[in-house]
């Protein structure tokens, strides 16, 4: 590792804080599985017995079709971007549930529909094609279910990593979108049809509370929290201004923007309502801390709506949602960090390295001394606080620096003993990742987010 920069000062470093009360991660997949548990109880309940071919398929169509409904309620709450989620147990982890969520409903979906018809052919002794046309076309709620498959099933196609990489984002948030559609349109056969709801009144309010319940939240934190928020805060465009090549600051005006809650190392998705812009919602990190009247951040041109941001002029209208994440302070279990960051990954630990309590150090990998995004305050923030900031650019030729275990406890050499924040691209992130623990720095220690969502 080449170190261009290096300096410290003479602060003392306060006492190391108590550990902060975190949410339980862990407890949200726990509720998760104890309700599809409870699912799989209803269903034994109202089973007898499973006798022959028939018996068996239809069953194990019933089976998965409770199990879908119940994962389509799921998939629609983490939808939501509750906030108890998204800034304590951080968007990224969310997301992920929220993917393998929709994973798990398409598989569940399919094989409830390719058994449930299998099990009704081998009873009535049918064929698979006059079953399936006897099923969508004279069965109650049938066709609404239907559409709401279809539905259900291009959402999976076009989420497909492989699809997804060749389609554009707006193509396939708006497409994602009609998640909502497709269960609404699924959600009448379930009571009409399904065995453990015609008979109980009870299981049948649960359903319903499960469904309203989830609706709910997607009502409140996606539709009437961000008219709230942004009637209350009226944000438009103040300034913007170039950082590095491909590199822009957008500084952003508000009214009580203290009121937002807004954390440095936390994040909003941003719709800038201009030509071009107005129909993509785009994630960006906080690239300073937030000031009463002011926010700002800052975005390397990855893409047409990133590239499009250095064109915005002053007085454009901004919708932002959030904020959201938790790489904040909070994490911190010891007054040590190290805070290492790849390429624009350097926009939330730029406000980190100004906030955050304790000895801290930056560790800013970039590909030449020209990339390098917020260099000047960066420079002014170590000198003020007296931290230390180390920059890891490419050697002659394009060489790339080793951050290896090694080099970054001569860097570093109590690094054991600092908490890590890691923001960069994702191959970036995941070597750095790898040495940390070879280093001896425990997982616990290590506060990462993705922020591509």
């Amino acid at each position: 590792m080449t170190t261009v920069h290096a300096r410290r000062g003479a602060t003392p470093a306060p006492p190391a804080p108590p550990a902060p009360r975190r949410f339980p991660a862990w407890a949200v997949p726990a509720v998760l599985w104890a309700g599809a548990a409870a699912v799989l109880a209803l269903w034994w309940r109202d089973t007898e017995a499973v006798v022959g071919t028939a018996g068996l398929l239809t069953d194990a169509g019933r089976i998965t079709g409770l199990l879908c409904g119940y994962a389509c309620a799921v998939l629609v709450a983490l939808m939501a971007r509750v906030p108890l989620l998204e800034r304590r147990v951080g968007a990224d982890r969310v997301a992920r549930w929220h993917a393998r969520a929709g994973r798990y409903t398409i598989c569940l979906l399919v094989a409830h529909v390719v058994l449930t018809l299998l099990g009704y052919a081998a009873q009535d002794g049918s064929s698979l094609v006059h079953e399936t046309l006897t099923v969508v076309l004279d069965y109650p709620e049938m066709l609404k279910a239907t559409a709401g498959t279809v539905l259900l099933l291009a959402v999976g196609i076009v989420s497909a990593r492989a699809v997804r990489r060749h389609v554009s984002h707006e193509f396939w948030y708006y497409t994602h979108l009609l998640t909502y559609a497709a269960v609404f349109l699924a959600f009448g056969h379930q009571l009409a049809l399904g065995a453990d709801f015609t008979g109980s009144p009870a299981v049948r309010a649960a359903w319903y509370a499960l469904y309203l319940g989830a609706a709910a939240l997607v009502v409140w934190f996606r539709v009437l929290t961000p008219v709230r928020l942004n009637l209350r805060h009226q944000l438009r465009v103040d300034s913007v201004h170039r950082e590095a090549p491909g590199v822009y600051s957008v500084v952003v005006r508000g009214r009580r923007l203290h009121e937002l809650g807004a954390r440095p190392g936390q994040f909003l998705r941003w719709r800038f309502l201009t030509d071009g812009m107005r129909w993509t919602s785009t994630p960006y990190s906080l690239s300073a801390p937030p000031r009463p009247d002011l926010l700002r951040i800052t975005v390397k041109a990855l893409g047409d709506h990133s590239a499009a941001v250095a064109r915005l002029r002053p007085g454009t209208r901004v919708w932002a949602e959030g904020p959201y994440g938790a790489l904040t302070a909070d994490r911190r279990t010891t007054h040590r960090s190290l805070l290492v960051a790849g390429g624009v990954g350097i926009t939330p630990l730029r406000a980190l390295f100004e906030t955050l309590p304790g000895e801290v150090t930056l560790l800013y990998r970039c590909r030449t001394a020209e990339d390098l995004a917020l260099g000047a305050e960066l420079e002014a923030v170590a000198r003020w606080r007296g931290a230390r900031v180390l920059y890891a650019p490419n050697g002659p030729h394009g060489r790339r620096p080793d951050l290896t275990a090694g080099s970054l406890r001569a860097a570093v050499p109590d690094l054991d003993a600092h908490d890590v924040y890691l923001c960069g691209p994702h191959g970036f992130a995941r070597a750095v990742y790898e040495a940390l623990r070879a280093a001896g720095v425990p997982d616990r220690r290590i506060h990462h987010e993705s922020f591509d969502l």
